[in-house]
């Protein structure tokens, strides 16, 4: 970071955004901010967390002021480079009252996409209370039962687990509504028939697990069956194109062909994955216009879907770790349209 700072002629770096003051001192409270300078990290923060800054962050300097971003602004000197993303504008007028300011983006959050060992078992725990979570609650899972009775009880098993908490707000859609696919459960009641999209995660540390099952209640019609074996097959295309040194739009591109070829491109609005870690959704983006290419010791979610609105939806998620040879998929959940 202090050479990203050297090249830009910056004399110090604002961090505002929380996930990367966290990665970059272990801070994990509710308000702090971050000042890098040549030989020294400066944390801001107010006085609820003395005690806990005391436990979780090493050589930092504590700066304490119930003004925070003012108290630690008063320490910038020179030309201070700030997180452009994250800097709210007021914030801004604060830290240039002392410094010339620079704005940047993308230096933590570049440096985040490749996980050391420690994250890396994070991650491979929450994936694992996720699905142990599912699995566990599949067999409870029934017409008449409504999705936030189902959010609700997946919740509670990844808990019980040792989650720490939830990735995200889980997803449960059946029938109609799995056509959204970012809804939000509702009191609806499974019907026979349905498709049930699920799409959850647990968080272990701060790091984070995604994945998505679709599943059908009872027999699954024609034009289920057609849509689950299109997406399933772009999904393992993607999961198979995985590999350190392969382009990110390339592995967009070759699970989308298959959608495409299929007649459904229209009904798959969204990219094909992303980056997880302390956020859930971070660099880098899996997608048609995505730049750069993949490294080793990255995850990355591979989510296709087709969405058939007023009818159903179907969408097949895994949370992959990426090799210098290939993937492995952390999220190991049948991939199959399972009849519940």
């Amino acid at each position: 970071m202090r050479g990203r700072m050297a090249e830009a002629g910056a004399d110090s770096f604002w961090i505002a955004h929380p996930a990367n003051v966290r990665y970059l001192c272990g801070f994990t409270g509710s308000n702090g901010v971050g000042l890098l300078t040549a030989d020294a990290f400066l944390l801001g923060t107010d006085g609820r967390y003395v005690t806990q800054c005391a436990e979780e962050c090493t050589d930092v300097e504590l700066v304490i002021d119930r003004d925070t971003v003012r108290g630690l602004a008063s320490r910038a000197r020179g030309r201070t480079a700030f997180e452009a993303d994250h800097v709210t504008v007021n914030q801004h007028m604060i830290i240039a009252e002392s410094a010339e300011t620079l704005p940047v983006s993308g230096w933590v959050e570049n440096v985040r996409i490749v996980k050391d060992s420690a994250e890396e078992s994070f991650i491979r725990e929450a994936c694992q209370i996720s699905d142990d979570a599912l699995e566990s609650l599949l067999p409870r899972i029934c017409v008449g039962m409504t999705e936030r009775e189902i959010a609700w009880a997946l919740e509670r098993e990844m808990l019980e687990r040792g989650a720490e908490g939830l990735a995200f707000d889980s997803i449960v859609a059946g029938g109609p509504n799995s056509a959204i696919p970012h809804h939000q459960p509702t009191d609806r009641p499974l019907a026979s028939g349905d498709l049930l999209k699920i799409d959850f995660g647990a968080r272990v540390a701060g790091y984070h697990a995604d994945q998505t099952r679709t599943f059908v209640m009872g027999v699954a019609a024609s034009w289920q069956l057609e849509i689950h074996a299109v997406v399933a097959q772009a999904q393992a295309r993607g999961r198979e194109t995985l590999s350190a040194g392969v382009s990110l739009g390339s592995i967009d591109e070759a699970s989308r062909t298959v959608i495409t070829a299929a007649g459904y491109a229209e009904n798959y609005p969204h990219g094909l994955g992303h980056g997880v870690g302390l956020e859930i959704h971070e660099a880098p983006m899996l997608g048609a216009r995505s730049t750069g290419i993949l490294h080793a010791g990255v995850p990355v979610t591979i989510e296709p879907g087709i969405y058939l609105p007023g009818r159903g939806g179907v969408r097949i998620e895994d949370t992959m770790w990426v090799t210098e040879s290939g993937s492995e998929s952390l999220t190991r959940l049948p991939r199959e349209l399972l009849a519940l």
